[in-house]
């Protein structure tokens, strides 16, 4: 990042900033030094060249505590929003505890160096009413709305709960919990949910936060001596949206604010929307009160998407860009190889059209297998059933052996009966194959296996975070 020029001194430099505005820049050019030197370590040293390096300080508004980043194009703005948006924050934080959200904005084309100044609120345009009345920033993203929200099989009771929790005639449930794994459309079905509200209740106050925000915002309150302040604004929300609940676990303080916050709001008839990558009773670490208040609504579940709705999200974002040509089939390749989430494919769509803009290069299959390596080489990562087996051994505490042996106790038969399940989801091996892996048993015993976890998994939720939790760990 390239130091703001300004004068060092009291007065005023020959381009009108003073002394205090530039002694700012510098002190926050010097907090963006630690910070990069931490994230350069951390994301290692492509990742931060290509999407960290190149961000630039514009100006800090002090009335509201916002720090607005500047990137070249953007695009770059999206995908540093999307991916650092909430980790740059806490950075930030931990330096300067008056920085209370951070904005990034694009500038395509600027060569010139960025100063930090600071904006007094008269020098700001006038807020939205709604936003004026609470200390909470609303960001909502305007391309995650419903309308660009893909419907599938996967997501369906999720999508019609969040639009029902957006209508005006008041929800049936509350709170409503979406859960799902990483990049399944959890974050933007609550934006959709908040651009919804907001358009049937347009003096309706909203607060939308990641978990790790609400705990950040609550303890900067408590250190300010301002938590009455912090709760009251809270507590005032006709619509309250937390994100990435998972992030609360241990923090025992701020669990109780949180669940004071959602019976005060509940017993008021507001609505409440949270979102975690796992189902309530697995929030490891949570008092049990508030698991009771977050399962005592409805519980959506999002499922991995199949192939045909990644496929229509493809098509969907190319529908908005008819200069883009892309023929059918890196169409296909893309939904077929890019599976794990929709997240990482909407990312790697973007990254190939992105690197075919600016090199002038046609689209093609080569050049997605070319420019894609690394997100295709992970989601081409071949899982074998040794390595199946031992995951589900240490899971389960098992010894390697029982995967083989002929014991039928339920605490050897059913971890058994998972691996089946997990080789069959997760390696190309036939039925006969997998049966030979484990001790030499019959097709039909892996058939039944198979299906019965299947069954389980819809009527058993901790068996459901079992398999969840070994997918997760044979993924990653």
């Amino acid at each position: 990042m390239e130091r703001s020029a300004g004068n060092l001194g009291g007065g005023i430099s020959d381009d009108g900033t003073t002394g205090a505005q530039t002694n700012e820049a510098a002190d926050l050019d010097l907090i963006w030094q630690k910070i990069c030197s931490g994230l350069r370590r951390d994301l290692g040293a492509q990742i931060f060249g290509q999407w960290i390096k190149p961000i630039k300080l514009s100006h800090f508004v002090v009335s509201e505590g916002e720090l607005h980043l500047t990137l070249p194009s953007e695009f770059a703005a999206n995908w540093v929003r999307d991916r650092y948006a909430d980790r740059l924050l806490l950075a930030w934080k931990a330096h300067h505890p008056d920085i209370a959200a951070i904005m990034f904005t694009a500038k395509a084309g600027s060569a010139q160096i960025a100063k930090v100044k600071k904006t007094n609120s008269a020098e700001m345009s006038d807020q939205n009413s709604t936003e004026q009345r609470s200390r909470f920033r609303l960001d909502l993203d305007p391309r995650m709305t419903f309308e660009e929200f893909i419907p599938g099989n996967s997501n369906v009771l999720a999508l019609n709960a969040a639009q029902r929790t957006a209508a005006e005639e008041k929800p049936l449930f509350s709170p409503l919990y979406l859960q799902s794994s990483t990049g399944q459309g959890k974050t933007h079905l609550m934006h959709a949910i908040g651009h919804a509200y907001r358009e049937v209740f347009p003096t309706s106050k909203i607060v939308y936060m990641s978990a790790e925000r609400f705990m950040i915002e609550f303890v900067s309150a408590m250190r300010r001596n301002e938590a009455m302040e912090f709760k009251a604004s809270l507590r005032d929300a006709d619509l309250l949206m937390i994100d990435d609940i998972q992030f609360i676990v241990g923090k025992i303080s701020t669990q109780e604010e949180f669940l004071h916050t959602i019976d005060t709001l509940i017993s008021q008839g507001k609505r409440v929307v949270v979102a975690a990558d796992r189902p309530p009773q697995a929030l490891d670490g949570v008092d049990q009160r508030l698991l009771s208040r977050l399962s005592m609504g409805l519980v959506a579940d999002i499922q991995s998407a199949g192939l045909e709705l990644r496929r229509d999200i493809l098509q969907h974002r190319l529908a908005s860009m008819p200069h883009q040509q892309v023929s059918e089939d890196v169409v296909e390749f893309l939904a077929r190889t890019i599976s794990r989430n929709l997240r990482e494919l909407e990312g790697g769509l973007n990254k190939l059209l992105a690197y075919a803009q600016l090199t002038g290069r046609e689209i093609s299959k080569e050049l997605a297998e070319e420019q894609l390596s690394d997100i295709l080489s992970a989601c081409r990562r071949r899982i074998t059933i040794d390595e199946i087996q031992r995951t589900v051994c240490e899971y389960y505490r098992l010894e390697r052996n029982e995967m083989s042996s002929k014991r039928r106790a339920r605490a050897v038969a059913r971890p058994r009966q998972v691996a089946m399940y997990l080789a069959k989801v997760m390696t190309p091996r036939s039925y006969p194959e997998i049966g030979r892996k484990f001790g030499g048993r019959d097709h039909s015993t892996v058939i039944h296996a198979v299906k019965l976890v299947e069954q389980l998994r819809g009527e058993d939720s901790e068996m459901d975070n079992d398999v969840r939790m070994l997918l997760r760990q044979l993924e990653s």
